[in-house]
């Protein structure tokens, strides 16, 4: 994407015909597809696509400013300008046939002036062509892909083709929308039918999903970058015994959701196959445990103790149990990281669990100032959750991590 796209000058099919012989090789054409936010960046992700810019087409009457278009007097005024996004593409590198089958495969065509919950004349669905050439493809394609629709059970396409007359770059702060806003989601009104079986997403087995407490990420077949954030944030260190799946979101067959699911990722907490929890868009680490917390631990002193700091009574159930474990090592309750090992435990004769020290870098440290009192608070890293304080009155000369059992769970070492 060029940085100084929307300060671009308007450009014409006509004006765009006329560039063409110094760069033959190259060519574009405005596709419509509901908000251009999520469309930009799935254009922009196509081999051989040069720029993707989000833009205005196809209106007249009215200024072609995003706080114009969006005004209720003109949601369903048919001389709106349309939300779009100019492809520019190398011929020698892409087809049209494919930038379009890709087009009609990332949203729902057979919506009329609408996305999803995006509603209004500006979402409507165009392909604004600038030569016969363009026609005839675009016409092509929209009648295979009707074939494949029919034999779906969906209507009838309502995409729109005709020529562009100009193409208005959008205000600069929608361009690569998705990388200025890192912390939300991507909309995915896909209908799932492709245009080759081998992209068709498989049908699954959902009877685990329906058992106990399951974690469900819903991601779409095209690339998300909100979802790959997700997992290098969040669920490529996620450990925890609660299970975590990803699925489509037309692989959720046997499952009871509330939650729309299309928006990416949709994040979704389910007991015995039905939603207790749902969110949609991305999560920090520290929202996504939070929420984890809530729906594992519920409202138990486990939970008083990870989220409000709270302490274990004096010789606990958990102590009692976690005291004289074989060799292992206890780990974080929500994220399943290691945070002690048994070889560091000791018996400190205080009622809570006793160590040495952590694994390496499995804790961080914080003032505690509470009840007057000056200590040093231990955390877990990879969730965030109180463990509890470091002393220095251990043996030896070395700290006392005095640690809330409730909080951990053990794992003991694999024999060799």
């Amino acid at each position: 994407m060029s940085p100084v796209a929307s300060e671009a000058p308007q450009t014409t099919s006509m004006e765009q015909n006329a560039e063409m012989p110094a760069t033959k090789h190259l060519d574009s054409i405005v596709l419509g597809a509901g908000c251009f936010w999520g469309a930009e960046k799935r254009y922009a992700a196509i081999d051989g696509v040069i720029d993707a810019v989000s833009g205005y087409a196809d209106g007249s009457g009215i200024k072609p400013e995003y706080r114009e278009i969006i005004k209720s007097k003109y949601r369903m005024d048919p001389n709106n300008y349309a939300e779009v996004v100019k492809v520019t593409f190398n011929k020698n590198q892409v087809s049209l046939d494919a930038i379009l089958q890709n087009y009609f495969e990332g949203h729902d065509p057979t919506q009329v002036n609408r996305q999803g919950n995006d509603i209004g004349t500006q979402y409507r669905s165009t392909i604004l062509i600038n030569s016969p050439e363009q026609q005839d493809i675009a016409q092509r394609v929209k009648a295979e892909y009707q074939v494949l629709l029919s034999e779906a059970g969906y209507g009838d396409i309502a995409t729109i083709i005709k020529p562009l007359d100009q193409f208005h770059p959008a205000e600069e702060y929608h361009q690569d929308y998705l990388v200025k806003n890192p912390n939300g989601y991507c909309p995915d009104h896909s209908t799932g039918v492709v245009f080759n079986e081998k992209d068709k997403a498989p049908q699954v087995d959902n009877s685990a999903l329906q058992q106990g407490k399951q974690i469900v990420v819903i991601e779409p077949q095209s690339f998300c970058p909100y979802c790959e954030k997700f997992k290098e944030n969040v669920t490529n260190d996620y450990k925890g015994t609660i299970p975590l799946t990803w699925r489509l979101g037309s692989q959720l067959d046997g499952l009871t959701i509330k939650t729309e699911t299309w928006a990416t990722p949709t994040i979704l907490f389910l007991e015995n196959g039905e939603e207790v929890f749902g969110h949609r868009g991305y999560l920090t680490p520290e929202e996504f445990y939070a929420v984890l917390g809530k729906f594992k631990l519920g409202d138990s002193e486990a939970y008083d103790v990870a989220f409000q700091q709270g302490t274990d009574s004096r010789f606990c159930k958990e102590y009692d149990i976690f005291k004289d474990t074989p060799p292992g090592v206890f780990i974080d309750k929500l994220s399943g990281q290691p945070l002690f090992d048994t070889k560091d435990r000791f018996n400190s004769g205080t009622g809570w669990l006793s160590f040495t020290k952590p694994v390496d870098g499995s804790v961080t440290y914080h003032e505690d100032n509470a009840f007057g009192l000056k200590r040093t608070e231990i955390r877990s890293k990879s969730s965030g959750i109180h463990l509890g304080h470091v002393f220095d009155d251990g043996p030896n000369g070395k700290p006392r991590y005095c640690i809330n059992a409730t909080v951990l769970e053990f794992v003991p070492r694999k024999s060799s």
